[in-house]
């Protein structure tokens, strides 16, 4: 089992196919496995690690609370121990907010950045929603909370397709290594404290603002602000729920792959 020693964490990881590094980063409550549908597509032209941050699958527990810039270091030292110098870098949702402080430290070290689902910041706003959040999920049983989520990840069109939300439902609660409650809502409270918007305006490698029409946990105009505040950014908004890299997984492959691709330089 691949376990690398980064930044004082335990971090599981998994490395496909070979071509360009591209290392992606999961958000909120999701392990290597939310990746599913992208692996064997990007791995076929890219060299594609993925992994559980830190409170997650079956990476270590944190025994307090930190904050996204510590998860940044955990991914950069993670890239340190398998030897990537640089790489294309994509992040979903919390990842993406990860995926900024990786980019805004050590900017040389990213050849293009993919923001999907993801924010800047959000302030007061957040910091309300994120306790009222950590309040409801204390109180519920584990199917509950699955339950729960799920009404905010995916678009309500989903749930005319009972054998896919079913499905969906149950990969969560056979997963084998569960999150805990006291992680999530860890994990949660960072998101939360995450604020890169008087710094984004620096980041000057190909930028990518991937957004989802109809997604209710980080609606689309958190999308628009972020391409809006990084200067020569590009924006595309795919017709789906949060979990956009399942819902429209081939759609949001192929913008994915197509941004890599159109900046990646012709190898001799």
């Amino acid at each position: 089992m691949p376990i690398a020693e980064a930044n004082g964490q335990r971090l599981y990881y998994e490395v496909h196919g070979d071509g360009e590094p591209l290392l992606a980063v999961m958000g909120l409550g999701g392990d290597h496995s939310a990746w599913l549908l992208q692996v064997p597509v990007w791995s076929q032209s890219h060299r594609l690690v993925v992994f559980d941050n830190r409170d997650v699958g079956q990476s270590s527990q944190a025994d307090g609370p930190y904050e996204v810039s510590d998860m940044a270091a955990d991914a950069l030292a993670l890239a340190d121990e398998i030897g990537l110098d640089s790489f294309h870098l994509v992040g979903l949702s919390l990842g993406g907010a990860i995926a900024q402080e990786i980019a805004l430290s050590a900017p040389e070290r990213v050849r293009t950045l993919t923001l999907a689902v993801t924010y800047g910041g959000t302030g007061s706003y957040g910091e309300r929603r994120s306790s009222v959040l950590a309040g409801i999920a204390a109180k519920m049983s584990r199917e509950e909370f699955i339950d729960f989520v799920m009404l905010l990840v995916y678009s309500e069109r989903l749930f005319d397709h009972p054998q896919f939300v079913e499905a969906a439902r149950r990969a969560m609660l056979d997963n084998p290594h569960p999150q805990s409650t006291e992680a999530w809502t860890r994990q949660l409270e960072a998101s939360t404290r995450h604020d890169a918007r008087d710094r984004l305006s620096s980041l000057s490698m190909p930028v990518h603002v991937i957004g989802a029409r109809r997604d209710i946990m980080v609606p689309p105009f958190r999308s628009e602000d972020l391409a809006a505040a990084i200067p020569g950014s590009k924006l595309t908004l795919i017709d789906a729920g949060h979990l956009v890299n399942v819902e429209a997984a081939e759609e949001f492959n192929a913008a994915v792959l197509d941004f890599l691709a159109a900046n990646t330089p012709a190898r001799a």
